[in-house]
């Protein structure tokens, strides 16, 4: 199990299916290549100050770490998105969502961004031409 370390992955990722939970959201992406599974971990600002989000990333490292590999499936890029709740949660709950998580179906969300394949802008709207009055 690889690492997720680029920017263009993470946003890559976040196109994909999720799945929440109280203390983190499960966010996964099919991939076409035949590379191992990849996983990366990421706090927002709002959920606290550095020590607080740097806790809450090595809880969640910790949980993958502990979860059975053969619950992921091959060819999917996953990130776990901490939230202020992973802090105070039982771990053992923690690791039962996570387990959950990952046998849930896949719900996929656009976020209003259409549903362009090939990362590319939409252009301007074609000229209409007009004729004069």
């Amino acid at each position: 199990m690889d690492r997720l370390r680029q920017r263009a992955d993470f946003l890559a990722v976040a196109n994909g299916a999720r799945a929440n939970s109280p203390a983190f959201v499960l966010q996964s992406r099919r991939r076409d290549d035949s590379g191992p599974i990849r996983i990366g971990f990421t706090v927002t600002k709002k959920n606290g100050n550095a020590p607080e989000r740097n806790r809450i990333r090595r809880r969640l490292r910790e949980l993958v770490k502990r979860l059975d590999p053969v619950s992921m499936q091959p060819h999917h890029d996953y990130v776990l998105v901490g939230r202020r709740d992973a802090l105070s949660r039982d771990f053992a709950t923690m690791l039962d969502d996570l387990r959950i998580a990952f046998t849930k179906p896949a719900r996929h969300t656009h976020k209003g961004r259409g549903s362009r394949t090939d990362g590319s802008r939409p252009g301007p709207a074609p000229a209409t031409s007009r004729k004069p009055d």
